[in-house]
């Protein structure tokens, strides 16, 4: 299990008096459960990632998995302990091909099959991709597929998803749910606000910077959520 105890967060520029963008968190992921995190901007949903993942380090608190404490462990240890992740902005590697970057995603060459079989599950076609270098050239959505798909192909216990939709308009919200769905039986943490990744979630926490998040099952929180507008119209094919 995946546990943040009384985890807070702060930044300070200099000369400036702290800001707190998250405050004494108290969350528990159970193994095997996909979870939502969603909220308003500013409430510090991508920042609870980089913190699980070890990109930050909370001001104050705990991160524990498997009753480890791992707060002061690297993004490198992480990894190592089957942490993967996917940025909101995915990052640009000029000069580096896509299957290339397959390749130390998976710790090994990749053939043909394998890198088909990566891509085609994120909608991508494998033989008009291996030889591109994940630079400028890609759009957005290109370049959130394929990030995606280094995830999968690295593989891992638990799954990190910063908004892992935005971008990728044309391809369609059944085949994205279907990709976590493809994810079931480990911990996925996926941050979202749309309502057709929430309906596949097991539970959903509303990040609040005003108050302690709000935790609990898609049968309690969907309800919740669309009372207080919370809900992206992907229901409408946004």
């Amino acid at each position: 299990m995946l546990e943040l105890k009384n985890v807070s967060y702060q930044i300070k520029e200099q000369g400036e008096r702290p800001v707190k963008i998250l405050s004494g968190i108290d969350l528990a992921f159970p193994d095997g459960t996909i979870t939502v995190i969603t909220g308003q901007n500013g409430s510090g949903k991508s920042t609870l990632i980089k913190l699980i993942m070890g990109l930050e380090k909370p001001s104050s608190g705990s991160i524990l998995y498997n009753g480890e404490d791992i707060t002061s462990l690297s993004v490198t240890e992480r990894a190592r302990l089957g942490f993967t992740t996917a940025f909101q902005q995915p990052v640009r590697f000029k000069g580096i091909t896509v299957k290339k970057l397959l390749d130390i995603a998976c710790g090994r060459q990749s053939n043909l099959s394998e890198l088909c079989d990566h891509l085609s599950r994120v909608g991508l076609c494998a033989r008009n991709y291996i030889d591109r270098e994940l630079d400028g050239s890609l759009s957005g959505g290109e370049a959130k597929r394929i990030e995606l798909a280094m995830a999968i192909a690295k593989g891992g216990d638990v799954f990190l998803l910063d908004e892992p939709e935005a971008g990728i308009d044309l391809w369609s919200f059944a085949d994205l749910t279907k990709l976590f769905e493809s994810l079931r039986g480990k911990t996925v943490l996926i941050v979202s606000h749309q309502s057709k990744i929430m309906e596949i979630a097991d539970n959903i926490v509303l990040l609040d910077k005003e108050s302690a998040p709000v935790t609990g099952s898609r049968e309690k929180m969907l309800p919740l959520l669309e009372n207080r507008g919370g809900l992206c119209a992907a229901r409408q094919g946004v």
